[in-house]
């Protein structure tokens, strides 16, 4: 489903993902208040949501549909000047995000990648929006010393992998940083966000930086 108040804008993301063919446009918004109404009626997997629209912006949007019963996954559309924005959908239960000019291709990246779970959408936009967000994450909630009570039951391993996972890497490219099979990295991510009670992988990001595991500073040694 396409959530934004400009038409031009959800024309151009439906003729993209109409052209796939596993992908599938059910349903269009110019609001969150519309998008609520629209979800309660109309299955959807994903749903692509602006942030800033009129009547129910994006976040309180976010917010009620994920309290949806079999809720669909939403991205997050953002630009670099909205990080604020980012922060507190993904705390309204956004399971990614995507920068509003990236190209078509990653675009259809994300709605597949969230719709499998497998990723936080790990391209190019993803670190850079990371370097944006993680100052703010960290300020987004209490801060606690790392390995306190949310992270107290991870092994040092599956801690290894939230690392990466908190640097935007793929399943792909942790199991090549970290010498062990894809099988066994998204075995070690399926514990992990069990053990923190995480949603998702956005959401075990998210955890990573507020309770200090990962730092900005870190995004920028591994860039």
């Amino acid at each position: 489903m396409l959530v934004d108040d400009q038409q031009m804008v959800r024309a151009g993301f439906r003729m993209v993902i109409d052209s796939q063919p596993d992908l599938t446009v059910v349903g269009e918004a110019g609001d969150g208040e519309a998008a609520v109404l629209l979800l309660e009626r109309t299955a959807a997997d994903v749903v692509l949501m602006d942030v800033r629209m009129p009547r129910t912006d994006g976040i309180e949007a976010t917010r009620r549909v994920t309290a949806l019963p079999d809720p669909p996954r939403v991205v997050v559309l953002t630009t670099f000047d909205l990080d604020e924005y980012v922060v507190a959908a993904i705390g309204a239960g956004a399971s990614g995000f995507l920068l509003k000019d990236a190209p078509p291709e990653e675009m259809l990246d994300a709605v597949r990648t969230v719709h499998a779970g497998d990723s936080v959408i790990a391209a190019s936009s993803t670190r850079r929006l990371l370097q944006h967000v993680a100052p703010l994450l960290r300020g987004a909630a209490p801060a606690t010393v790392a390995g306190g009570a949310e992270l107290a039951d991870l092994t040092p391993r599956e801690r290894e992998v939230l690392v990466q996972m908190a640097l935007g890497a793929t399943n792909t490219e942790i199991a090549g940083r970290l010498f062990v099979s894809e099988a066994t990295v998204k075995t070690h991510v399926g514990r992990v966000l069990a053990k923190t009670g995480s949603r998702d992988r956005v959401q075990a990001v998210v955890l990573a930086y507020r309770t200090g595991l990962v730092s900005p500073a870190d995004l920028l040694r591994d860039a």
